[in-house]
């Protein structure tokens, strides 16, 4: 393996962690980097498989983790910005792949990413809009008045009934549901130190 060429990709990668989601400036709240997103919609592509029980849970895992990687070389271009400009991303993905040696995978696993022709990219695709969703919810949980809007538009995205399933079950869950549901223990007040009596 030419390993200059893979330190090389593993750097570009490292990008990603620096590459703002730009859509969030219009809903004026918010902020995401594009490898925040991408390791939460792999998990939920994960998800996503496994409720379906007949996909290839590593081609949808790897569609989800990949399917952003373009935008190392292209940033993130939001609905707005794809009105008036068009990335190149087949030559992006094609310069960052070329010279390693499991360049042609990537290649592979975007491409039927971008195509969406599978069952394993329908779900993978859904799990991009769920990622969204999720966010948007938050935003929306917390104020936001135009979350419920964008929520909208990306549920006429989803797919697959698995996808759709699971995004009704986000929106009608509170987002600090999973660690604030016993607001009214003990524990939130004294944070589980014995309180002497008499004080």
């Amino acid at each position: 393996m030419e390993l200059k060429a893979i330190a090389d990709f593993l750097f570009e990668v490292g990008m990603l962690k620096r590459t703002p989601r730009s859509g969030f400036q219009f809903l004026g709240t918010g902020r995401d980097t594009v490898a925040e997103h991408s390791l939460r919609c792999a998990v939920i592509g994960y998800v996503l498989a496994r409720m379906s029980g007949k996909l290839s849970t590593e081609r949808v895992v790897l569609m989800c983790l990949f399917h952003d990687l373009v935008e190392a070389r292209t940033g993130d271009l939001n609905y707005v910005n794809k009105k008036y400009v068009e990335a190149d991303e087949e030559a992006a993905l094609r310069d960052m792949t070329t010279n390693l040696p499991f360049g042609e995978e990537i290649r592979s696993v975007t491409e039927e990413f971008n195509d969406r022709t599978t069952p394993e990219s329908n779900s993978a695709h859904d799990a991009d809009q769920i990622e969204l969703i999720l966010q948007l919810k938050e935003l929306g949980d917390l104020g936001n008045r135009y979350a419920p809007d964008w929520i909208s538009a990306a549920m006429k995205r989803l797919r697959t009934e698995q996808g759709k399933r699971l995004a009704r079950s986000i929106l009608n869950t509170d987002f600090s549901a999973w660690w604030f549901k016993e607001k009214d223990d003990e524990w939130w007040v004294n944070g589980g130190r014995e309180v002497e009596s008499g004080r």
